[in-house]
């Protein structure tokens, strides 16, 4: 028997695919590449995705189709190439490759400021001029949205080069992404480790983050299997550990330091930030009220070898500009607004001397 391309589609005709209960040929499935060579036929089957469940079905279905309404002695098995329409997700350690320096800004403990932190000091290196990315990765706790006032914000798909990727939603000259966009703000986000990894890693690779001079994490607090995933997923240029002057938080900090520093997560620790360093009432700017306790993470950075990048004071404006989603280094009149402002800029030496650093070794490593 003579075979041909339109004996193939017609035999087609009768696969569906059973996402939607329509022929494979009418959805465009088929490719036009049918080669026949005797008795052998070769073809490609294109899909949504690369992951689509139903490939190895569909694929079966167009076998039996082919000898079924065709012939018998068709050589098909095996000559059937399921392909995606969208491009599979980059490898861990091809991502973001637009991206110069990734910091994961991170706590031992909650209620430190972490949150505040990342997103005051994404504002400050934004209004120094530099392009930069926030990820909301404190997945049981998003409140970025809150911090950005893009708590209704819903970002959208973009198909960009054949892959659906997120577009992250702008606010402040930042780009700003996180789970929160994609949950009820009321609702709590109730997850197995490998969902919240899952998800976290989805954040990062499905997502148009453009050129960024820094991309910046909001870690959830604490150690756990999210920073591993982190870690494993991204080259991390270096860690922020936030913490409060007092010895309850400064040992859970120190923790911190000791997981990046560890063989498993091998991270550079750029430096520690002492927030709530001391209370100054807007009435008397020049005192100072140490109320959690004096200089504990300037004590800490020197026991631990590590910089101290910043002391963040506490005054009633940087709560009421984090409600408001007004971030204080907006206003670098401010007794805080030039606090981090200070941070960012010692947040840039340091990256700055890591990376010359690194460069110097791989120099001397080449020799």
């Amino acid at each position: 028997m003579a075979l041909y391309p339109k004996l193939i589609l017609d035999a087609l005709q009768n696969v569906r695919y059973p996402g939607t209960g329509k022929s494979i040929v009418e959805m465009g499935m088929v490719e036009d590449d049918i080669h026949i060579n005797g008795n052998q036929v070769h073809f490609s089957i294109l899909f949504e995705k690369p992951n689509d469940p139903f490939v190895k079905s569909v694929v079966k279905a167009a076998e039996t189709a082919i000898l079924t309404y065709v012939d018998e002695d068709v050589e098909i098995k095996g000559n059937i190439e399921a392909k995606s329409k969208q491009l599979a997700r980059p490898e861990p350690a091809k991502l973001l490759p637009q991206v110069k320096n990734i910091i994961a800004v991170s706590s031992g403990k909650g209620g430190v400021g972490k949150s505040t932190v990342a997103a005051n000091l994404a504002v400050a290196l934004a209004q120094m001029g530099y392009n930069v990315g926030l990820l909301d990765a404190d997945i049981y706790g998003p409140s970025v949205p809150k911090m950005f006032n893009v708590e209704e914000a819903h970002p959208h798909l973009e198909n960009i080069d054949g892959r659906d990727l997120i577009i992250p939603v702008e606010s402040y000259g930042v780009n700003v992404l996180s789970i929160g966009f994609f949950v009820h703000k009321n609702d709590a986000i109730v997850w197995r480790g490998s969902m919240a990894c899952n998800a976290l890693k989805q954040l990062i690779a499905d997502t148009n983050w453009g050129e960024l001079d820094f991309f910046l994490l909001d870690l959830p607090p604490g150690t756990s299997d999210i920073h591993l995933t982190l870690v494993q997923t991204l080259a991390v240029t270096g860690a922020i550990v936030v913490s409060t002057p007092q010895e309850v938080a400064l040992a859970d900090a120190r923790k911190g330091i000791s997981m990046f520093t560890g063989e498993k997560v091998n991270v550079p620790v750029l430096g520690l930030v002492e927030n709530m360093a001391w209370f100054t009432p807007a009435e008397l700017p020049e005192n100072k009220y140490y109320i959690f306790g004096k200089e504990g993470c300037k004590r800490l950075a020197e026991e631990m070898n590590v910089p101290l990048l910043g002391q963040i004071p506490i005054v009633q404006s940087i709560c009421e500009s984090g409600d408001k989603g007004e971030p204080v280094a907006l206003n670098q009149d401010s007794i805080t607004g030039r606090a981090f402002m200070q941070l960012a800029e010692n947040t840039v030496k340091q990256v700055e001397y890591r990376n010359t650093h690194l460069e110097k070794t791989k120099r001397v490593e080449v020799k």
